[in-house]
């Protein structure tokens, strides 16, 4: 991230056009907007355009413009996003997804530096700045005739590739002080929270983790531990202990709650807690390997040994439970065959 901010810095005086790449959610709309606000640029408008977001029988008329009667119910002429945009940035989200005829056009107005309207032929001249973004490989794209080969190099003048959160782990307290800072609130993290935050794969990335942030403020959550971070992550899941302390009452016919378990005992985590050292990608690899031989352990607690009723409390085959165990170094009691 700071050869990011970096780049950035060094780009935002410049006009270069820049495509930038990364999963949804990791910034990149923000990554664009640095790179105006940091420019000449500034005092110009930003604007931003999600290229899959817009039917594609409008998205000519949004992004060029057009001419009064170019369609059915234009009654006056509409100026588009790369007009609206000279003397300033357009940031075009999603460009993986803009139309073949479109891409056409966009490419000559990366050309020639004019644009024009539908339904007009007068070339109206732009100073602009691209900046684009996708989610996916364009060069794949290319390759399979969605996307074109000529725009795609026009475009990638200047590539920024953006990791996924889960690649910065060690950048999740800064970024959940900013985003609680911006409803003027704090969030106070303590080492098992950090942990259970780097644990996590963050598939909605930045957008995600902003989510749980503000849930965290709503409802009134002011310390974010291991088990709050895990509630906040799976709100609409009972909390572990609670579906084992339920479905316990049910084990062995009926019986009540099941006796104690030499494998009760739940995997010591704090040695997983000492700062940095927690983020590292092995020792998360070993990490979630010891978070689920707790979860095994408090399966096999609560069904009193027997690895049947562990597997269906777990929604696992018995032989899969089995290996688990094995690999894991867990022996069935002596009363269970394996």
């Amino acid at each position: 991230m700071r050869e990011l901010r970096s780049s950035i810095a060094r780009l935002a005086g410049t006009d270069a056009t820049i495509l930038l790449s990364g999963p949804s959610g990791a910034g990149k709309e923000n990554v664009a907007r640095a790179l105006h606000l940091q420019g000449s640029r500034s005092a110009g408008r930003f604007e931003a355009l999600n290229c899959g977001a817009i039917p594609h029988d409008l998205a000519e008329a949004e992004l060029f413009g057009a001419e009064a009667g170019a369609y059915t119910g234009a009654t006056r002429a509409r100026i588009g996003r790369v007009e609206s945009a000279s003397g300033g940035t357009l940031f075009l989200d999603e460009i993986g997804d803009l139309p073949m005829p479109l891409q056409v056009k966009l490419l000559r107005v990366l050309e020639t530096r004019e644009v024009e309207r539908l339904g007009g032929s007068k070339p109206i001249p732009v100073d602009i700045r691209i900046v684009a973004a996708t989610n996916v490989d364009l060069e794949s794209a290319v390759q399979e005739g969605r996307f074109r080969a000529d725009l795609y190099w026009r475009l990638a003048v200047v590539w920024l590739d953006l990791p996924p959160l889960s690649a910065r782990a060690e950048d999740i307290p800064a970024l959940v002080s900013h985003f609680a800072g911006q409803h003027r609130q704090r969030l106070n993290l303590t080492d098992s929270g950090i942990a259970a935050l780097a644990a996590h794969p963050w598939p909605g990335n930045l957008r995600e983790l902003r989510n749980l942030v503000e849930r965290a403020l709503a409802l009134g959550e002011r310390c974010l531990d291991a088990d709050t971070v895990m509630r906040l992550l799976h709100p609409r899941r009972r909390p572990v202990a609670q579906w084992l302390a339920e479905d316990a009452a049910t084990v062995g016919g009926g019986q009540g709650a099941a006796p104690a378990s030499p494998y009760a005992a739940t995997p010591d985590l704090s040695g997983w807690t000492d700062g940095a050292a927690a983020m590292q990608p092995l020792q998360l690899k070993a990490l979630l390997a010891e978070a689920e031989a707790a979860f095994i352990a408090e399966a096999l607690a609560a069904s009193g040994g027997t690895i049947a009723q562990s597997a269906r409390l777990l929604g696992l085959k018995r032989t899969t439970l089995v290996e688990k165990m094995r690999r894991m170094g867990l022996r069935p009691p002596a009363n269970e065959a394996a």
